[in-house]
């Protein structure tokens, strides 16, 4: 088999993979290849069209095969394929953290260069705790995450996330870590057009955990602006911001884990910026590159990295990174990725498309199982009622008979997520809910 031809897979060749987040027996038994992407679509290995619902997952935001991209990659690879990160340098790295800057918000002015989503959520709970050491300020080591909050798979991710499924296995993962509740309320804010007006209060949870722990043992809180994984869960109106006036009071480091909405997927580059709030470190990854090359970042407010920078000049300041930080072909990826969503107004495209997004996915009311819908920018949550006894299992039907019908929508629980690429048009969107209207009637 190859890239050009991919044939058909014996079953006896599916074996060997072990699949990240994947029902193995279910997908091996009847797998769904997918063997070239273009724009909005993808092709099966047998020559079927399937629209992309979700961005390859949450990061293809230009749209798949980028020219730009590809050249700038096929370029750097002949040119330098790879180059050290400690100790040495190259000037990719610098331009593309110059140019993630220039659309961060306004003070957040340093960038630590990582893998995954995963990697920088690590990387940001490791600058918490050595940012309040470094200060003199020590025992500032407890952490505060959210419940259903998703920070990826490493140790400090799913000790500070909130995904029973994603704990449940893994022992007692980090200690000193605590949870807000989550905002998600059906009773309050379902059918919810944007930003819920239910919920503000229960960021005051977080003074109940100061009251609890003391402020000096309290280092950072982590927060998705708008829950992505877990459902597409919408931050309350107003709660965001008394998140960062009680952080602000305490001396508590407020992180944003921004890698599904980074890169224009709310309407502006980050979410943080679309409501108004600018937290002390943001998380990032996914659309920094179009999902081309795996590449993360830390985006960080300056005087937290002016902290570090003291004691003799050659002496490391943070004992921390990765072999493939700031990857010379990654920053390609990057600087080519900036430049399409620049020339094309894709970080601010989400809002033109939104009203018609928000009309297509509130016309699934009133559909069988659908029990709320939500929705900002290019985001959506449908949620289904679980059948009795088999959690999920609704959900991934509509995912498998979408699927059959040419549409990729993504399932968590009883939830079907739908993140597009930015590149989107009326008739994908009505392609889409025309497609998940017809599978929720059972047509």
């Amino acid at each position: 088999m190859t890239a050009a031809d991919p044939g058909s897979f014996p079953p006896e060749r599916l074996e060997a993979f072990w699949m990240p987040f994947t029902a193995n027996r279910q997908f091996k038994a009847a797998p769904r290849l997918l063997a070239r992407a273009e724009g909005m679509n993808y092709w099966t290995a047998d020559g079927r069209r399937i629209l992309d619902g979700v961005a390859g997952l949450w990061c293809v935001n230009a749209g798949h095969g980028r020219k730009e991209i590809t050249a700038a990659v096929s370029r750097q690879i002949g040119e330098m394929d790879y180059a050290p990160p400690f100790q040495m340098g190259h000037p990719l790295a610098f331009e593309l953290a110059n140019e993630v800057v220039r659309i961060a918000p306004a003070g957040l002015d340093h960038v630590f260069f990582t893998n995954s989503g995963s990697e920088s959520v690590d990387t940001a709970l490791k600058i918490a705790l050595a940012y309040h050491r470094v200060r003199g300020e020590g025992t500032r080591t407890r952490l505060i995450g959210r419940e259903r909050g998703y920070h990826g798979v490493g140790f400090g991710g799913i000790s500070v996330g909130g995904m029973v499924n994603n704990r449940k296995f893994f022992g007692s993962m980090l200690p000193g870590v605590d949870h807000l509740p989550h905002t998600h309320s059906l009773a309050h804010n379902a059918w919810s057009r944007g930003l819920p007006a239910w919920g503000a209060h229960l960021a005051d949870e977080l003074e109940r955990l100061v009251a609890l722990h003391d402020a000096s043992n309290i280092a950072a809180v982590i927060v998705e602006p708008i829950a992505g994984s877990t459902g597409v869960l919408m931050p309350p109106q107003g709660y965001l911001q008394k998140l960062r006036e009680i952080c602000t009071k305490h001396g508590i480091l407020l992180v944003f884990d921004e890698v599904i909405t980074g890169f224009g997927r709310c309407g502006s580059p980050f979410a943080s910026q679309e409501f108004g709030v600018v937290p002390d470190m943001i998380t990032c990854a996914k659309g920094l590159t179009n999902g081309s090359v795996p590449m993360g970042a830390v985006l960080v407010q300056k005087g937290i990295y002016e902290a570090f920078m003291s004691g003799p000049s050659q002496a490391i300041e943070f004992f921390h990174g990765y072999t493939y930080s700031a990857h010379p072909v990654a920053c390609a990826a990057g600087l080519a990725a900036l430049g399409v969503y620049e020339r094309e107004g894709l970080l601010t495209r989400a809002r033109e498309m939104a009203p018609y997004w928000e009309q297509a996915v509130h016309s699934l009311k009133g559909l069988p199982g659908v029990i709320d819908l939500r929705n900002y920018g290019l985001i959506a949550g449908i949620e289904l009622e679980p059948i009795a006894g088999k959690p999920t299992a609704r959900a991934y039907d509509v995912f498998l008979r979408c699927f059959e019908r040419g549409v990729l929508v993504r399932t968590t629980g009883d939830i079907i997520a739908l993140s597009p690429p930015l590149i989107i048009e009326r008739s994908h969107v009505d392609e889409i809910f025309g497609t998940l209207a017809d599978v929720l009637a059972g047509h």
